[in-house]
């Protein structure tokens, strides 16, 4: 109880927007390069059992990588009950299409190389190219949404309403600036995705994945940019006016929020928080570098460090805005009113302190044990008991 009382409700509420900052960059940094994999599919490997080779490289651990995806989502539901109903109810299409994606993925990986039929698998492998690319896009293209503000808004009794048909929350997500983080996202992922395909296997395959990977790690390096620039000069911010109180009970209409020139303002304000975007940036052109000259661990770290930087920037620009209301900035969510209370923001970081070292210690046993290159003998040998 004396932690209880030292821990107050303001900081809880920064810690579990750190913690959910987390969730997400282990869930991009581990299924991310499941998803950039399956996208090479087609390309890194001509032949069957190069497809294969490709294939198993993410077999073993792909499983274990989506247990992030769901945390994630356990996270947001549990710690920010209103951001949980407003981003579900208002991206369930496209959520729904990312989990269509995440269903055929497991199922492509089981069935693909049960018949040996050149048409058969041909058509898994395109199952696994859309159910790793489509993902990776869509990903981005919701982060563009939840920059530019999402149309939704809050009755009286806390009622959430989004604006337009049905069929809009998912056409109306595909706005240019949002296309664009889709594209920034989808090129991230397949550069880590060649990261990892150059650290586990070898010959043409490894070469391939090289060539394309470099050419996307300059694809994602200049988007990245074109987006800052985007953000600078075309989407307004929003801020907080007025006093308000940070350990209040969460309440959304209670905040007074306002459109403000530009979301870039936040690097004036809290300078430290520049060492992201840089992060992202030196991080992707480390990669490009590694790849190109061949260069294998380190190139996968780089990549990992520019995921790193990429995201966190988004999250430390917009804070303490985690989504907010293009239509009503009023009903805009924050750090300070979308999470759930002080005693469950406690006992919830009291389990989290005692399983989180206790997946990330099996998470690193389990690469330490798989670790090593996946070649075209291995998978010949073991034909009928490998992927």
């Amino acid at each position: 109880m004396i932690l209880h009382e030292l821990l107050s409700y303001e900081i809880l509420r920064v810690i579990w927007w750190g913690l959910l900052g987390i969730l997400l960059i282990g869930f991009a940094m581990t299924d991310g390069f499941d998803m950039g994999v399956a996208a090479l599919l087609p390309f890194a490997g001509k032949t069957d059992l190069e497809r294969r080779v490709v294939i198993n490289t993410v077999g073993p651990v792909w499983e274990g990588n989506q247990v992030w995806f769901i945390l994630g989502g356990g996270a947001i539901f549990a710690a920010w009950p209103p951001l949980y109903a407003v981003s579900f109810s208002g991206f369930y299409l496209a959520m729904f299409a990312v989990l269509a994606c995440f269903i055929v993925r497991p199922v492509a990986f089981k069935y693909r190389s049960k018949k040996d039929d050149p048409k058969w698998r041909s058509r898994w492998d395109w199952a696994l190219f859309v159910s790793g690319a489509a993902p990776a896009l869509l990903f981005g293209v919701a982060v563009g949404n939840v920059i530019q503000g999402v149309p939704f808004s809050f009755t009286d009794d806390l009622h959430s309403v989004y604006q337009g048909a049905w069929y809009t929350k998912f056409i109306g997500l595909l706005d240019p600036f949002s296309i664009l983080a889709g594209l920034v996202s989808l090129a991230m992922l397949v550069t880590h995705g060649a990261a990892w395909l150059s650290v586990k296997t070898d010959g043409a395959v490894q070469a391939r994945a090289r060539a394309i990977g470099s050419v996307f790690a300059l694809i994602s390096v200049a988007g990245y940019i074109l987006a800052g620039l985007w953000l600078a000069y075309g989407i307004e911010g929003y801020r907080i006016i007025g006093d308000y109180v940070t350990g209040g009970p969460s309440n959304p209409l209670h905040f007074n929020v306002e459109r403000s020139a530009s979301w870039l303002s936040a690097y004036a304000e809290r300078p430290w928080i520049t060492i992201a975007p840089a992060l992202g940036i030196i991080g992707g052109l480390l990669t490009f570098l590694g790849l190109r000259a061949g260069r294998e661990v380190s190139t996968l770290i780089f990549s990992k460090l520019s995921i790193l930087g990429v995201i966190s920037s988004v999250g430390l620009m917009m804070f303490p805005f985690i989504l907010p209301s293009s239509i009503d900035p009023q009903s805009s969510l924050l750090v300070w009113n979308a999470s759930s209370s002080h005693l469950t923001l406690f006992i919830m970081l009291v389990c989290a302190a005692i399983f989180m070292p206790l997946i990330l210690a099996y998470t690193a046993w389990v690469y330490k044990v798989l670790w090593g290159k996946v070649t075209e003998k291995d998978v010949a040998e073991n034909s009928h008991s490998l992927y």
